[in-house]
């Protein structure tokens, strides 16, 4: 491996171990060739993230300038031109290595750009066809990686599983979010419970929720596990040696969920985090499970009296 390409991997490496270390824990366990891989992907939307959402000082119409700058580096590269990037090269070899979908990295930053200009959205359907790129292709981009006895049956519970991840990040960081002027909790949801974005932004202003908003995330913590449900036959499809990785980060995500409801679903009081020792006891049990054991999905809130779940499979 030539040095530019390895200082790129490098460089994905310690992207994803500062800043996704549920992740990065999870990743751990898969067998040491497939790691690299799984961090450059993982750079490769970290970046893409931190030019729209951490660079706020610039206006949105620069910020935009930049992802399509940058959009445009990694599609010459796609095209065999050299590139002058710190990550691009890690990102464009594991594309090469497992032929990866390349649809699938341009609705991901199709996605990006859309978070420059939508604050807001009506519907679930609305928010799932964001999700489709932001979430939904990042499983898809990960199953070659991982490997499966079926792929074809793999797909669509690894796409389920993006939107498992994505959903409990929303739901954690709903606070979040209002503070760059974005919620993706759906404008229908907030309506069935009475809720309105001042609402939520008076939630925000004194750090807790009301009842109304609480029943509200209850709700998107159900809609969040049955997606979670949709993902959990995907695990025992997936090569033996990626089954620990990925019942790790599932639990993992999954914990998450459980911390908003053992805070009785107020995600304005603190932001939900997983312990540390809980997070290395999961991985540990997950190393100790033998392949092919079926994960366990976990259950939902009692639903919502009058209030129906909304539909996960797009």
């Amino acid at each position: 491996m030539d040095l530019d390409l390895a200082a790129a991997y490098r460089r994905c490496r310690e992207l994803h171990r500062r800043h996704g270390r549920t992740y990065y824990l999870a990743t751990r366990l898969l067998p040491a060739w497939k790691r690299r891989h799984v961090h450059a992907l993982y750079g490769f939307t970290r970046y893409a993230d931190e030019i729209v959402d951490q660079t706020e000082a610039l206006p949105p119409a620069e910020r935009a300038a930049q992802l399509d700058d940058w959009g445009g580096r990694f599609v010459a590269g796609l095209h065999g031109e050299q590139v002058d990037d710190p990550l691009l090269p890690a990102v464009l070899h594991t594309i090469a290595v497992f032929d990866l979908d390349r649809e699938d990295f341009a609705a991901f930053l199709k996605s990006m750009a859309m978070d420059l200009t939508v604050t807001s959205y009506r519907s679930y359907g609305q928010l799932l066809d964001y999700m489709e790129g932001s979430a939904a292709v990042i499983g898809t981009m990960m199953l070659p990686i991982l490997g499966s006895s079926d792929p074809s049956a793999a797909r669509e519970p690894a796409r389920q599983l993006g939107f498992a991840f994505q959903l409990t990040n929303f739901i954690r960081d709903v606070a979040e979010d209002l503070g760059r002027g974005r919620t993706y909790l759906p404008e229908e949801d907030l309506a069935a419970f009475g809720v309105t974005p001042d609402d939520l932004a008076g939630c925000r202003a004194v750090g807790r929720a009301t009842e109304a908003v609480r029943e509200l995330i209850r709700y998107e913590v159900g809609r969040a596990q049955a997606h979670y449900a949709a993902a959990a036959p995907g695990v025992i499809l997936l090569d033996a040696g990626s089954q620990a990785c990925i019942r790790t980060a599932y639990a993992l995500y999954g914990g998450i969920l459980d911390e908003v409801a053992a805070q009785g679903y107020d995600v304005f009081a603190r932001r939900a985090t997983v312990p540390q020792r809980h997070r290395v006891a999961v991985a540990g049990r997950a190393l100790l499970t033998p392949a092919g054991t079926p994960v366990v999905p976990p259950a939902s809130p009692v639903p919502v009296a009058g209030v129906m779940p909304g539909p996960v499979v797009c």
